[in-house]
């Protein structure tokens, strides 16, 4: 029974030094973490770029593909909006287009009518210059003519010249002051029309401030028309901002809102994840960061799966530690400092083979082979 019992104390000294020396080899081969989680870059929170109440909503773990409408708004709001600014549109562009033809049939008129006056105003002008040259003439003449008839009826009363002679100046001087009288009413009637060319003209020119006006009027509508296209744009934006539309083939991770519920823009309504685009980061001490390489291989254990083991290399290590984006930093301005271990990000690229079942979040138990 010594002999037994001695042989049973050897056998378990030397199993737990083997034990040891085997655990003691496998910590100096590999950085051993159980800091470790699944992760996607993938993993996106969804919402809608529009306020609206939520008509319909895609359920938790329920699979997509890209393309497909994950949740959608309710769109009777803005579709009426939508039609009531398409008939305002319309009726602003009947009434442009009345305008534009107004303006184009004033615009004929008032150029044709100052045209006519100025051209009208120009004749008579020449015309009412040339009949005072005339009658200047005539006057002239006249002052001579009336000035031998009082000089001659004076000699036809002392009998000097004989009758015919005087009645010669006498009708002449009447001919050239009906002339002189004839012409004159002539020169009145034209600066007459004159005058009213002159008022035509001027509402000629009346009409060219309201072509101003009209237009100005115009460029008004047709800055109120662009304005109402924009919004309209806006409006199918909205309408199509109404669908969340899956980007690639995924799954629901987190329904945040139900149906019926109102929502603002920017408020969460779904978390979704590509579960083929996983892969592992593990919080490594710095202590065990010595020998840790891009391109090392892993060995990864998933607590939820049993410790089933998956396999996969390091593809990055993060230049700076999980402390250095802490929101209060450490304090150490008094000079009192207690060192601490940090910790360093590891981001390890999983074999695709047989990661089906890992799902993001879960915890593993990460073993890094050093060089």
């Amino acid at each position: 029974m010594k002999r037994v019992g001695i042989f049973i104390i050897v056998f378990m000294v030397l199993f737990f030094t083997y034990e040891g020396i085997s655990y003691l080899k496998y910590r100096s081969d590999y950085a051993v973490s159980d800091a470790g989680f699944v992760k996607s870059d993938s993993l996106s929170i969804l919402s809608f770029k529009v306020p609206g109440k939520v008509s319909a909503v895609m359920t938790e773990g329920k699979s997509f593909k890209a393309g497909e409408v994950l949740a959608s708004l309710d769109k009777t709001d803005y579709n009426l909006k939508k039609q009531k600014l398409e008939k305002e549109l319309l009726s602003l562009s009947s009434k442009i287009e009345a305008l534009k033809i107004k303006k184009y049939k004033l615009s004929k008129d008032v150029n044709s009518s100052i045209n006519i006056a100025s051209r009208d105003i120009k004749s008579f002008q020449k015309k009412i210059q040339s009949l005072e040259v005339s009658i200047d003439a005539l006057k002239s003449e006249f002052n001579l003519v009336d000035k031998n008839y009082r000089r001659f009826k004076n000699l036809y009363k002392q009998k000097l010249i004989p009758k015919s002679k005087f009645e010669d100046i006498e009708t002449k001087r009447k001919v050239l002051k009906d002339q002189i009288k004839a012409k004159t009413k002539s020169l009145n009637s034209l600066k007459v029309t004159l005058n009213s060319v002159k008022e035509k003209s001027k509402i000629a020119k009346n009409k060219e401030l309201s072509l101003k006006e009209l237009s100005k009027e115009l460029d008004s509508l047709k800055y109120k028309k662009e304005a109402m296209q924009v919004g309209l744009k806006e409006l199918e934006k909205s309408l199509e901002y109404c669908q969340i539309l899956a980007s690639y083939d995924g799954k629901v991770a987190k329904r945040f809102v139900n149906k019926g519920r109102v929502v603002s823009a920017g408020y969460p309504v779904l978390a979704v994840v590509d579960p083929k685009q996983i892969h592992a980061e593990v919080l490594l001490s710095e202590k065990k960061l010595h020998g840790v390489k891009k391109g090392a291989k892993v060995i990864l254990k998933a607590d939820a799966l049993e410790d089933r083991e998956f396999e996969g290399v390091v593809e990055d290590i993060f230049p700076a530690s999980a402390a250095t984006f802490s929101l209060v930093p450490r304090d150490i301005a008094s000079g009192e400092f207690t060192k601490l271990d940090q910790r360093f990000v590891v981001r390890i690229k999983l074999d695709k083979k047989d990661i089906k079942d890992l799902k993001v979040g879960m915890s593993l138990n990460v073993a890094i082979e050093r060089e």
